[in-house]
């Protein structure tokens, strides 16, 4: 679903990723880890479109992000570290507007349905979004990628700021997504996390990928000190 190819990006002669090779398939949750700088978010911008590579490819259900990216945009959803909703409108609200543009058309019990199966509390549903938890904001921005029946999900540091329960359930959801077909490439600094939720994890540094691991082969305590090792 997700496939990167010699994917390179340099920035004034200064190599922000290096030749990253990767594949993510459907159903699968891959975790970047690696301090500020190492080359996880270039990677994510790199599939969403928003850069173009200096070298390599990178593709989304088979087509190439720098050939067709308004085609691809159509089987992805991405979140990022903070999560932008409009503020003066309800979370089933926004979730009906975003889902609009990627052109579908839901019913208030649809919408809603989407909502649940975040497990948004209920009572949150039509009030505002300014007054909103990043957690509860997060649930939104899960919906509206539900909502647009994305194949592959793209995530920014999810976890980053929130409480112990709320990224406890937000990884309970991703699980699901999972296991319901979606592709996930989240990169985060969150070790623990990324050892519980993702299928498999890569270590990168200075724009390289370093180390890849089938997280069940490695324990907690021993990826935290890979990781440290590695940085």
């Amino acid at each position: 679903m997700l496939h990167a190819k010699n994917l390179t990006k340099n920035y004034s002669g200064h190599p922000a990723l290096q030749e990253l090779n990767l594949t993510i398939n459907e159903g699968e949750i891959f975790a970047l880890l690696g301090q500020n700088g190492a080359g996880k978010t270039t990677t994510i911008n790199l599939f969403l479109g928003f850069i173009a590579p200096s070298s390599g490819s990178a593709s989304i259900n088979g087509i190439t992000v720098s050939e067709n990216a308004l085609e691809t945009k159509k089987h992805i959803a991405y979140l990022p570290e903070t999560v932008m909703l409009y503020p003066n409108l309800s979370g089933i609200e926004n979730l009906e507007f975003f889902s609009s543009l990627a052109g579908f058309r839901y019913t208030t019990e649809q919408l809603s349905n989407f909502l649940t199966k975040t497990g948004l509390q209920k009572t949150a549903y039509h009030k505002m979004v300014g007054g909103y938890s990043k957690g509860m904001r997060q649930k939104v921005g899960i919906a509206i990628a539900i909502a647009k029946k994305a194949k592959a999900l793209l995530l920014d540091e999810p976890t980053s700021g929130l409480d112990p329960k709320a990224s406890n359930e937000f990884s309970l959801i991703l699980k699901e997504l999972a296991a319901n077909g979606t592709a996930i490439l989240m990169a985060t600094h969150d070790i623990f996390r990324a050892k519980e939720v993702a299928h498999r994890i890569g270590i990168m540094k200075e724009g390289k990928m370093v180390s890849t691991m089938q997280s069940k082969d490695i324990t907690a305590n021993e990826l935290e000190e890979l990781y440290l090792q590695t940085v």
